[in-house]
């Protein structure tokens, strides 16, 4: 099979490489295109996959820069875009900053600027994978993940589903406080919400709910990464536990102060690392994959570090790129018929009834060859189900505001997110993001 990696200059590119590599299925993924529209960082992702790739099964890696020659024939498509690359990302967060809201790459101010700058390149890219590649299944993993997946949706249809490491990886944790079997899977969990902005609200073992007993055991919150960023007293008010990150909306005043107090945005520390990581795998390309393991460490010990105590340090399991192993499953599920049981973004249909139909929701699945069916699950209702419907109807004024080219509709974004509080702040935050983001200059320009 080919697989198609857009994006493919990216700095997590090697973990999807080692699953394929360690995969021993039959129709597995022999065929691997790397598309970038940076040629001098896929050459660095080519010298890294060869040094990661000596001893295992052969796999063949080409790298492209035209995007119709690396959709033909691609039987997966892996969406891994950064529109604006991380000098963009940098922006995301200090233009919010600045302004005195919250700068992240996905909540908040950031992620509308993100979503803004991204969603015409992700239509653009599904309608040539419509030409080209009409038969593929898209993956994608391009941020905002929620708002990316729909519009894209809207080209391919029910062919693009959208993945994410953290809803699973909360289950995993959970399951594991409670000492429930190994290899529980997400039919388990009852998990639901939109992407980076869910709740994990049963945890059904062998018939029984155990998330009460769980939530009622201060001692076996804490051996959680969730029950130590957000503490045992508020998960037990709140009878679920949530999603990593929405830290930013239950501490967004400590949040914001962490950030501010450090010497570098998350965006500032990735560029400085990205470039050093680049520049020595050009100078010693032979080293590439051994320069990239030590990247790789310091980067995940330092995510979300805001979220954290001084001098608090993740644990081993909790380090993410869990993400590689979910797209390796969706696709031996799709093209082996090997039933998986997965948390996913998919169009939501009547699943979670007070959203949208066509909104993408971040709920189990379950996945085999005719692709992935949402499973009914824990209502959302109350205070979730308001902040999941503010931030979802945040997200189509996004894509309204990209599709129309319409600056008005863009502040009206920025104004009516619940991580911004004042149309004032909402029209600061978009004229900062005009002046600094070519990308939005560019949209905006003689704009409604």
């Amino acid at each position: 099979m080919r697989l198609t990696i857009l994006g493919g200059g990216g700095f997590r590119v090697p973990l999807l490489h080692g699953s394929l590599l360690a995969d021993e299925g039959p129709q597995r993924v022999d065929d691997l295109v790397l598309h970038d529209i940076d040629q001098s960082r896929l050459d660095v992702m080519a010298a890294t996959l060869a040094q990661q790739g000596l001893g295992h099964r052969t796999l063949r890696v080409s790298t492209t820069t035209d995007l119709d020659q690396a959709l033909d024939g691609a039987d997966f498509v892996f969406s891994a875009m950064r529109v604006g690359g991380a000098r963009g990302r940098t922006q995301d967060e200090r233009v919010a900053l600045d302004a005195g809201c919250l700068g992240q790459e996905t909540v908040g101010p950031g992620g509308i600027a993100y979503g803004l700058r991204t969603l015409p390149v992700a239509v653009r890219v599904a309608e040539r994978i419509h030409t080209r590649a009409p038969d593929a299944w898209t993956i994608n993993f391009t941020n905002p993940a929620g708002m990316i997946t729909q519009v894209m949706q809207g080209v391919l249809g029910d062919r693009v589903l959208g993945i994410c490491d953290s809803p699973i990886g909360l289950g995993r944790r959970a399951a594991k406080a409670i000492g429930a079997p190994s290899g529980t899977g997400a039919e388990a969990f009852g998990y639901a919400g939109l992407n980076h902005l869910g709740w994990l609200r049963h945890l059904t073992v062998d018939g029984t709910d155990r998330l009460p007993a769980l939530l009622a055991s201060p001692d076996a919150l804490l051996t959680t990464e969730e029950g130590r960023l957000f503490g045992p007293e508020w998960l037990q008010e709140l009878g679920a536990i949530p999603n990593e990150y929405l830290y930013y909306y239950y501490f967004t005043r400590e949040a914001i102060a962490s950030i501010k107090g450090s010497a570098q945005t998350r965006g500032e520390y990735l560029l400085d690392q990205q470039h050093a990581f680049y520049n020595a795998v050009r100078a010693h390309p032979q080293g590439g994959h051994d320069l990239w393991l030590a990247a790789r460490r310091q980067r995940e010990e330092t995510y979300m570090a805001e979220t954290r105590a001084d001098g608090e340090e993740r644990e081993e399991e909790d380090l993410s790129g869990g993400y590689e192993g979910v797209a390796l499953a969706v696709m031996a599920a799709i093209a082996r018929n090997e039933p998986a049981s997965l948390i996913l973004n998919v169009r939501n249909g009547s699943t979670i009834p007070d959203l949208p139909s066509d909104a993408v929701v971040e709920v189990p699945c379950d996945v085999d060859s005719r692709g992935p069916r949402a499973r009914s699950t824990a209502r959302l209702d109350g205070a979730m189900l308001g902040l999941a419907q503010q931030v979802k109807a945040v997200d189509e004024l996004v894509i309204a505001a990209a599709s129309q080219r319409s600056a008005r509709l863009a502040h009206k974004a920025f104004a009516l997110h619940p991580l911004v509080d004042s149309a004032t702040t909402a029209a600061t935050l978009l004229d900062g993001y005009r002046s600094r983001i070519p990308e939005l200059t560019d949209l905006f320009t003689a704009s409604r």
